[in-house]
């Protein structure tokens, strides 16, 4: 799913691989489908050096970084893979995300370390019971799954070039050749002799979270300080796989119980969305106080929200999320849908599609047929 949503996006090409530019990169968060073009743009040497010249460096990133570069900029696919792990990635998790790289624990990542990782996620994952490969999918949101690439050989020495560790295959997902991507020129300079410390990494991820989640909320909001409640039952239910029916019932259910219409400030989205990168830590937080899989009251979910994130949900945001999920008005949360309902939002559509075959395809045919109006 997301090879074919890179490949969909992705508008250039140098020298055979494609690429996204940042822009590109934001839409593919952001859109169901890329903007109509023709064909992709190809690169010339001359645009690849503009890159480089036109990359700012780490001291200058901001929550605009990826807006301010629009089209002046180049993301390979294993980078692409970095990026989304980094928009579900809790805070907590920033400092193990960043020993990943740091392969020889000194507490700076150069230029090789970050290749040599990014490598990683091009290789073909056999063993499954190798600690080091789990954890790489741990850490890279289970992306890369051994459909391409190379083994790697056993004894890897992470310090060795890995230039030539990269394969052909038939999409130009990964080629032998190594560019200057936009990634690399940012965090480690034009010369590629600059190294990255842990706090200018959290601030990338921190910066790279908001900016995505205000480009979902000024696309709702038009300019005013605000969103409306159903806009944000909308934003939380966008990506989800709820067919028609259930996503109108969660409208609906919000539309008939809320009666404190004063909106959803950006403050308030931006909370509930850290919230939601720390949903496995709440998951088991509410396997513990509950048990027996008990629904929850406002205050437990608020309570729990507290310990997992260590801030606090609005009343009014709690109120709004018990309104779309409180499946029966009694004030108690199914905490077990609501999770299973935030994944989904939280991969941003980027999970596996649901393939049926044989007597499985058969019944979802006839389960189709039987929705369609006559």
């Amino acid at each position: 799913m997301r090879e074919r949503r890179f490949i969909r996006f992705a508008s250039v090409e140098y020298h055979a691989q494609i690429y996204m530019t940042p822009q590109d990169f934001l839409e593919s968060v952001i859109e169901a489908d890329p903007r109509p073009r023709l064909k992709r743009r190809m690169l010339t040497d001359e645009d690849i050096e503009a890159v480089k010249s036109k990359t700012p460096g780490l001291k200058e990133g901001s929550s605009r970084f990826f807006r301010n570069l629009s089209d002046k900029g180049i993301i390979s696919y294993t980078e692409y893979l970095f990026l989304l792990s980094v928009l579900t990635k809790p805070q907590s998790g920033f400092r193990i995300a960043f020993n990943m790289f740091d392969t020889d624990g000194n507490e700076k990542v150069d230029k090789n370390e970050f290749l040599v990782v990014r490598t990683l996620l091009a290789g073909k994952r056999k063993d499954r019971n190798d600690i080091d490969m789990r954890e790489m999918e741990k850490i890279f949101s289970h992306a890369w799954k051994g459909k391409r690439g190379m083994q790697m050989a056993e004894g890897l020495d992470m310090k060795l070039p890995i230039q030539e560790a990269y394969v052909d295959d038939e999409e130009g997902l990964q080629r032998r050749h190594t560019v200057d991507t936009t990634l690399l020129v940012h965090f480690f300079g034009p010369k590629g002799n600059n190294q990255l410390n842990f706090e200018n990494f959290r601030q990338f991820m921190l910066s790279l979270q908001k900016e995505v989640l205000e480009l979902e909320f000024n696309e709702f909001s038009k300019g005013l300080p605000t969103i409306s409640e159903v806009d944000f039952a909308k934003i939380l239910l966008r990506y989800t796989y709820l067919d028609t029916d259930d996503y109108d019932n969660y409208i609906d259910r919000l539309l008939d119980r809320i009666k404190d219409t004063r909106g959803i400030t950006f403050e308030e989205f931006h909370v509930f969305c850290q919230f939601l990168n720390n949903l496995d830590d709440f998951n088991i937080a509410m396997r513990m106080y509950t048990l027996a899989d008990h629904p929850i009251s406002k205050d437990e979910f608020r309570r729990a929200v507290k310990i997992c994130t260590g801030t606090n949900l609005s009343i009014h945001l709690v109120n709004t999320v018990f309104s779309i999920f409180d499946e029966d008005g009694d004030g108690l949360l199914s905490y077990r849908e609501f999770i299973a309902i935030m994944k989904d939002r939280l991969h941003r559509g980027a999970k596996a599609n649901i393939k049926y075959e044989g007597w499985d395809a058969f019944k979802s045919c006839i389960k189709t047929e039987m929705k369609t109006p006559r």
